[in-house]
């Protein structure tokens, strides 16, 4: 179900400061937001297991397991929204937590208003991927590519062998864009806005992030690509031959 057609959105907060967790829970029911919370991965994992959730705002620094060891598997079990909230000095972590599967970070002390803004901005993205999944998925589309299937409905790659793949949905919306307009060079600002990220800074090194992702899936190899190419300071484009049925 569209995430717009339910009462309530659901955010499970994971955070071990017992102040900043209550206060930013307290701002978020304000909202009209179903909170759900957790001081530790124990304890979010056992959410996430019960509830049904549809965006985790996960604080790096947690006791015991960390933020980034959660986000991956939770990647691995979930298309659940993810953002992380990070220090200052964690930028490292914050590329690594991105390269896992995080879908967006905020970098603490921030303003909850910000926070709100990128929470709002992920559940119109996750409830469009949604819909356009199950649009998708009636017409049972697909793109072949190589030795790829992409299916559209499912968001999932099928190697030639028969592996199947999910994709995130930055990585989903950003290989099909790639796709679409394969053969052509796109900047970020030309991706992102094709994508659909206004939330984005043209500075924003997520791009890559998610290139980085897309190749390690695809196991293409960045000096001698098949399927995604960098055109050096300039962006990126879509190599390979593309049958869309």
């Amino acid at each position: 179900m569209p995430i717009a057609e339910q009462k309530q959105a659901s955010i499970l907060i994971v955070e071990d400061e017992l102040a900043s967790l209550n206060l930013l829970a307290s701002y978020l029911e304000a909202e009209n937001y179903m909170v759900y919370k957790a001081r530790d991965g124990v304890q979010a994992e056992q959410i996430l297991a019960d509830k049904v959730i549809d965006v985790v705002l996960l604080d790096i620094r947690l006791p015991g397991k960390d933020g980034l060891s959660l986000t991956r598997e939770i990647r691995s079990q979930s298309q659940v929204g993810i953002i992380l909230v990070s220090q200052k000095k964690d930028d490292i972590d914050k590329i690594v937590g991105l390269e896992m599967g995080a879908d967006d970070y905020i970098t603490k002390p921030y303003n909850p208003r910000e926070l709100l803004v990128r929470v709002k901005n992920l559940l119109i993205r996750l409830n469009a991927a949604s819909v356009l999944e199950t649009e998708q998925s009636k017409s049972s589309t697909e793109a072949v590519f190589g030795d790829w299937v992409l299916q559209l409905g499912r968001r999932t790659l099928v190697s030639g062998s028969g592996d199947s793949i999910s994709l995130t949905e930055g990585e989903f919306k950003l290989l099909s864009t790639l796709m679409k307009n394969a053969g052509n060079v796109l900047n970020r600002d030309q991706i992102m806005n094709r994508m659909e990220r206004r939330d984005w800074f043209p500075t924003d090194r997520t791009i890559d992030v998610l290139i980085a992702r897309l190749r390690k899936k695809l196991g293409d190899d960045r000096l001698n690509p098949r399927y995604i190419d960098t055109a050096r300071g300039a962006g990126y484009l879509f190599l390979a031959d593309i049958t869309w049925r």
